[in-house]
């Protein structure tokens, strides 16, 4: 299976091939974390990463043990 792309921080690295959203919820499904992120003025985006993407971009994300919903995050989907 081919995983999308999730970071915490603002990528400095072909910055135009990203978006950013703002985390609606984090799910599990079929094996694999679904992250649905909302764009500014877009319809919500599922992003299917792995469970070590996901334990990474959270440690990043300076929540503490607090809930990443609301939290803002770059993302691309696979082949975008």
């Amino acid at each position: 299976m081919t995983h999308d792309r999730i970071h915490a921080r603002e990528p400095s690295h072909h910055v135009d091939r990203w978006s950013v959203g703002t985390i609606e919820s984090i799910a599990e499904r079929h094996g694999h974390c679904v992250v649905t992120v909302r764009p500014p003025d877009g319809d919500p985006v599922e992003l299917v990463v792995t469970f070590a993407v996901r334990d990474l971009f959270l440690d990043r994300l300076d929540i503490g043990d607090e809930s990443p919903v609301g939290e803002r995050v770059w993302y691309r989907k696979h082949g975008g």
